[in-house]
């Protein structure tokens, strides 16, 4: 089986290792297979693909885009070492404003369904992240969260991320724009 899938504390975060093969000429990993994820719960007709490239510390989140174009992320690790968090921010929800989070290094993934902030700092010199969605992007719905939001208190790898002037300004969890509603 060329993937296992391990789900987190907050069961709906999913942590997909895909085996890696490697000799002289270089690497292969399967990135993704349908039947695969779908096997283990995790479907999704995903809709775009974007890749981000980063230096140590850089830290991209906490971001959403919120219903009718809310996203579910299947988030890859091309290359280097990111620490992976996503926050439940899916009023009513039995883990509402709590996080997960997960080292992730080349050819590992986690699925973040609708209903999740997600954001990650990078650990190695750099990184390379792809990552599939569920709904393409939207400018009109995105939003975020602030990444050192002190009831969240999310434990990440580093003090002093280097941050985007937008993701500076990000609001805190019981400000955040967000129609987010739990259903079991």
């Amino acid at each position: 089986m060329p993937f296992t899938f391990r789900h987190l504390e907050i069961p709906e975060i999913v942590v997909v290792e895909s085996q890696r093969y490697a000799d002289t000429r270089g690497s292969f990993f399967e990135s993704y297979k349908q039947s695969a994820f779908a096997a283990n719960g995790l479907q999704g007709a995903f809709v775009q693909d974007n890749c981000s490239h980063s230096v140590r510390n850089v830290l991209r989140g906490l971001h959403y885009q919120k219903h009718p174009v809310a996203q579910g992320k299947l988030v890859l690790v091309a290359a280097g070492e990111i620490f992976d968090v996503a926050v439940d921010i899916r009023k009513g929800s039995p883990t509402f404003g709590r996080w997960t989070g997960a080292r992730l290094v080349t050819s590992h993934m986690i699925y973040v369904p609708i209903g999740f902030a997600h954001g990650f700092c990078v650990v190695s010199d750099e990184a390379t992240v792809l990552y599939k969605t569920t709904a393409e992007y939207n400018p009109e719905f995105d939003r975020g969260i602030i990444w050192n939001d002190p009831t969240l208190a999310i434990d990440w790898p580093v003090k002093e991320p280097l941050l985007s002037d937008k993701d500076r300004r990000l609001p805190t969890l019981d400000q955040a724009d967000n129609n987010f509603v739990y259903s079991p």
